[in-house]
């Protein structure tokens, strides 16, 4: 089994490499652990390796806020320094500075 090693931090802020959301990194798998359903709803052409970290993100679009689950493949750095507006942001995490949330009291 080969070691993975997270690019993303929790409390970064990041974006889709195709799809128009962003979010915060509130929690990293090191390889693919959700649902068999989940992976087989994607597109085999697009479908991306289980082998590699996936992401959880407070996500947000232009119309609405949701939690997401990404690959690292289809995460780039957001470089907009804007905080994101996902109302369960607060709960985790502190300060907004130079693309990253603080973690919050409760996760120190």
């Amino acid at each position: 089994m080969k070691q993975q090693t997270a690019k993303f931090s929790l409390g970064q802020v990041v974006k889709h490499r195709v799809h128009p959301f962003r979010g915060v990194v509130f929690d990293v798998d090191a390889e693919f652990s959700n649902s068999e359903e989940w992976i087989e709803n994607i597109p085999e052409d697009i479908r991306p390796d289980r082998d590699q970290p996936f992401y959880h993100l407070f996500a947000e679009n232009e119309s609405s806020y949701y939690v997401a689950y990404v690959s690292e493949q289809n995460l780039l750095r957001d470089d907009s320094e804007e905080p994101i507006g996902h109302p369960d942001v607060g709960e985790m995490f502190g300060e907004f500075s130079d693309g990253h949330y603080s973690l919050g009291a409760n996760l120190h």
